[in-house]
Parts: C-alpha cells; structure tokens; sequence
C-alpha cells in the first residue's frame, strides 16, 4: 500500500520544497497538506478589478471631453502596469507560500476559468480574475466558485457576454445588437460539463439568452465598477436546458441553471479528470477520478473534500514521478529550492515568456496544456537549462548537495547527487540538480 511520503506531499501536491519544507511535512505528511486547504487572501494593493474599471472610465471619459490623447494613453500605461503588478504578486507570492498545496489548487482553477491579456481592458483585467473569484472560493463548494467566476468582469470582458443582448430584450427590438454565445459555449465544454458532457447547441444558445443582460457597471454613467445585472438587455421568457425547465426570473435565472450545471454527474467526472491529470498523471487511473466524483457528488462539490479523496487515494501516492513540471511549476519550484528572494520588476514574467508559459498568456479558453507533450520538446528543455545555469550565478547560499538533498530528500538519486559533488563548478552543480529528472518530474 502506498504511503504518502514528505516527498511527494511538498513535490507532487505542493509546489517543490523550501528550506526546512520537507522536515515540517514529514511530521504528519497528511496533516500537513490538508491543513492549507481553504480560501487564499489578497489585498488590492497591487490592483483591483475595480481600480482597472474606474481607470477605462477615466480613459473614455477623457476621448470624450477632447483631452489630448496623451493623456489617454496615461490611463492605458497604468492599466497595463497594474495588470503587471498584480502578476508579480502572484507569482512572488507562490514562491515565499508556506500554503503551497492550496496555491497550486489555486493555479488549477486559474487555468480552468482562463483568461489571457489581450486588448487593454484585459491587460488589467486578466489578473483579478484569480484573485476575486477564485482564490476567495477555493475552500467552499465549486457551484460558488462558478458563479463567482462567471459573473466577474474579466471574464464578462474576455468572452465579450457584457455586450450580449437578447433579440427580444428591450434593448434588442430597438437596436441590431446580437446575442454572443461565446460564454455559455465555453462554461458548458470547457467549465462545466466538458465537451462529452451531453449538451447540444441548443443548450448553447439557451444558456447564452438566460445570462444576457450579465453585464459591468461603467462608472461614466455613475455605475458601480463591478457585476451588473441589466434587465433592458435580458431576454425574456423561459429556457430550457439539458431537459430542465427555468421560468423567467432576471439574473436569478441564468444563476439557477449554473448551480445545477455544477451538481451535474458530468461536471463531477470532467473537473475531477482534470484535477486527477494534474496533480497524479497525465493519464490519471480511472479509480482514483470515480472515488473523486463519488465524493463530489456527496458534498455538493465541496473542493477540500474533493482533494482530501485524491489524497487518500493510493493510486495518487504512487512512488512514480508521472508528472513534468509545467514552465511555472519548474521556476518556482527552482526558485523554492534555491533559497533567492524572489527578485524585483518583472523579471519572472520574463523568464516564464521565454520558456513557454507567459503569465496570463494562454491565449484560449481553454488554458495551457496540462499534459508532458506541450512542454517536453528539445528546445523547451534547453530554454530550461540555459536559464538555471544564468539563475546559479546568484545562488550564494548553501552548497549544492545540500540544496539537493533539502529539496529532494528521499528522492534524489544517488546518482545524481554523485554527478552534483563531482562537479566542476557551483553553477555546473546546480544546473545538475535542477535538471535532473527527479527534479523535472513530480
């Protein structure tokens, strides 16, 4: 029977292991990962969904009153800039964690409910999506954390659902604006159901009418900067979805139909696959996802109780290593180990661009990859490889076999410790460890 190991508690569930990380595990493995299950916090220091509105509708206000465009483009600088600092807190923040599991559960959903930059709103916008709707709901049921998601203004903005109107909507008689679909498309193949998940185009467009009207609040027009709910863009009627009938009721309608989207037996088998690939196996064992949607289904979809069946499962304690870590697992996991601050301005981002994974950059929907074949190209190992060996210059403190054994314990392969305290260099021996593929994988 596998056991959980320090090892693969800090690798494999966490996000790689700090000095004295692997000690305070080994105390009670177990114990030690389902007590950072919950809520993670973060002040708007760095931004805020609401400060990048109020900024737009600055940046709006100001065409409109004839200021010259430079002053414009002061907004824009700063949205942009505020959507960059929200991104290094992000990630400074998951290098110094002592919650490591709880933020790679964060870094899963981020990924589930993705959102890229792209256009200015979304420069900003981009990054408070984690931080509002997600981080606050990661101790609670997954039906809370989807309406919270759904109905926030990065991803009304991404998905363009803010400018969705109802053909028979007062709004829609009157002008020839048309309904987007493109939201309810992706909560039923990508954030809810999955794309096996039953659902026909009808359902699409059934959902797409129940949350037109989901829109924000434009501060020009002395609006709250935050979710508003616009009933002369709402399509009036009922909707039927999946079968189920939902009366005519406002926001409260298209609210209805999420909640039973996150408690449908198909929500349970899509996310939990998806949990399962990324925390055990790209390929993950058909018993471990059922136990998962097994418990989902009997807590409502509580997320803590979810990860607590995944944990306790034996085929996710396996002593295999089946997971390459991702761009963003393997810096902070070489960050972790190396016992840097993390460093100032924007520098990580940078190197997370140069290897692959841009911060808030996957372009789609449908998030970055999560599986080995996306990351384990020729090319990408080199990038890899080239960054920690530039990283080991400034890595002054503890000797590698040392950090080697700090960080990997059981783990390392005697192999590669040899290989670490034969090397020629300090930087030629860190550049052993962190490529190893003990290191590598998790």
């Amino acid at each position: 029977m596998p056991v959980l190991s320090p090892e693969i508690a800090v690798n494999r569930f966490g996000l790689g292991a700090r000095p004295g990380e692997l000690a305070a595990a080994a105390r009670n493995p177990q114990a030690w990962l389902e007590g950072q299950l919950g809520p993670i916090t973060f002040d708007e220091a760095a931004g805020s969904s609401r400060a990048v509105l109020e900024l737009l509708g600055k940046r709006v206000e100001g065409k409109r009153a004839g200021i010259p465009p430079a002053m414009a483009q002061d907004e824009v600088k700063a949205i942009v800039e505020m959507g960059e600092a929200m991104a290094v807190d992000t990630i400074s923040r998951a290098i110094t964690s002592n919650r490591p599991f709880a933020v790679r559960l964060l870094d899963f959903f981020s990924n589930h409910f993705s959102v890229s930059t792209g256009p200015t709103p979304m420069r900003g916008l981009a990054a408070t999506l984690e931080r509002e709707a997600v981080a606050p709901n990661l101790g609670g049921r997954f039906a809370d954390m989807l309406l919270a998601v759904e109905r926030h203004p990065a991803m009304l903005t991404y998905l363009s659902n803010a400018q969705s109107v109802g053909p028979g909507s007062r709004m829609g008689r009157r002008q020839a604006r048309g309904l987007n679909e493109n939201l309810a498309r992706e909560i039923l193949e990508l954030h809810t159901l999955g794309v096996d998940g039953g659902y026909a185009q009808a359902d699409v467009r059934e959902l797409a009418m129940a949350i037109t009207g989901w829109s924000i609040g434009l501060p020009r027009r002395n609006e709250e900067p935050a979710f508003l709910f616009r009933e002369a863009t709402h399509e009036p009627g009922a909707r039927v979805v999946l079968g189920r009938r939902y009366e005519h009721a406002g926001v409260a309608q298209g609210e209805s139909i999420l909640r039973d989207l996150a408690r449908h037996p198909a929500t349970a088998e899509h996310l939990c696959f998806n949990l399962a690939r990324h925390f055990v196996a790209d390929a993950p064992a058909p018993a471990l996802v059922a136990a998962m949607a097994t418990r989902w289904r009997e807590t409502d979809g509580r997320i803590p109780e979810v990860m607590r069946a995944l944990l306790r499962h034996p085929e996710a304690l396996s002593p295999l290593r089946r997971k390459l870590k991702t761009p963003r697992e393997f810096v902070l996991s070489v960050m972790r180990a190396s016992r840097l601050a993390p460093p100032r301005g924007k520098t990580l981002l940078g190197v997370l661009t140069e290897l692959g994974q841009q911060a808030l950059g996957a372009g789609s929907p449908a998030g970055f990859k999560d599986v080995a074949s996306a990351w384990d190209g020729a090319e990408a190992l080199m990038t890899r490889i080239d960054w920690v060996e530039q990283l080991g210059e400034r890595i002054r403190r503890g000797e590698p076999p040392a950090i080697a054994r700090e960080s990997l314990g059981a783990w390392l392969d005697p192999r590669t410790e040899a290989a670490i305290q034969g090397a020629d260099s300090r930087r030629q021996a860190l550049s052993l460890l962190f490529m190893s593929p003990e290191f590598l994988k998790r």
